[in-house]
């Protein structure tokens, strides 16, 4: 039983292994398709997080420009993806999560307002105490 379990204990950890390979190998071929599929005009993303507009597509670099007549050559593996049309913020139009966040700063602005009056008096005795603790 005992020199059954060994070899059994290594083909379970060896399953799980090859799996994790072949999946990482299958994305890295994702990744490099998407790479030469790359063509002017394309907003992409590179691993920095730097937003360009592809210029130029060469066999080992690309050329973005960042801004208005700025154009620099990056090497294609620095291009973590190709940003779709619909998910682009134009500055200056806001988006829903700052909206939410400004609806956030008033609720906290409300709560302080609140705390603030009530800690600048001190109770003048126990039963003021209670009767504050009851008001909230």
């Amino acid at each position: 039983m005992g020199t059954l379990l060994f070899p059994l204990l290594l083909v379970a950890l060896m399953v799980p292994l090859f799996l994790n390979t072949r999946r990482q190998k299958r994305e890295m071929e994702k990744v490099n398709a998407m790479r030469d599929a790359l063509q002017v005009g394309d907003r992409v993303v590179t691993t920095s997080g730097l937003y360009g507009t592809v210029v130029d597509v060469d066999d080992e670099t690309i050329d973005l420009e960042i801004a208005e007549d700025v154009v620099t050559t990056w090497e294609k593996a620095a291009i973590l993806r190709v940003q779709a049309d619909d998910t682009a913020v134009e500055p200056g139009t806001g988006d829903a999560a700052a909206a939410t966040d400004a609806t956030d700063v008033e609720d906290e602005d409300e709560d302080t307002d609140a705390a603030t009056e009530t800690a600048g008096t001190v109770p003048d005795s126990a039963e003021d105490l209670t009767a504050r603790s009851t008001k909230d």
